[in-house]
């Protein structure tokens, strides 16, 4: 009898080490999961603000290109066709080139972010 009450006082021990590590496993895991989704977050505030800034930068450096263009091509509107068709086929070369420029990059980070190995 007495060893049947020690077995039973090391089964609920036993089960409440079990709950005690599950409950550290979850809060572990919303850390981490906080970690990695706030690092996420800010690359792509931080990306967004980049974009943003570079559109603008290229708005300006575009109508200046225009201007030193306009006595080069006899007129404004010509070097605004050609600054027009300048930006046309940097888009469609990021459009090519995605994958590459984009996506790879991208797969890569949220690779190394979310499935590096914690040493």
């Amino acid at each position: 009898m007495f060893s049947d009450d020690k077995n039973l006082e090391q089964a609920e021990r036993l089960v409440e080490e079990i709950k005690s590590y599950l409950t550290l496993q979850k809060r572990y895991a919303q850390l981490e999961l906080t970690e990695k989704l706030s690092i996420l977050l800010s690359m792509i505030i931080m990306l967004i603000i980049v974009i943003l800034l570079g559109v603008v930068a290229l708005f300006y450096f575009s109508f200046a290109m225009a201007y030193v263009l306009e006595p080069l091509v006899g007129g404004l509107k010509t070097g605004l066709l050609i600054i027009a068709m300048f930006n046309l086929l940097l888009i469609l070369g990021v459009l090519l080139f995605r994958k590459r420029l984009i996506i790879n990059p991208m797969v890569r980070f949220l690779a190394k972010l979310f499935l590096k190995k914690e040493e």
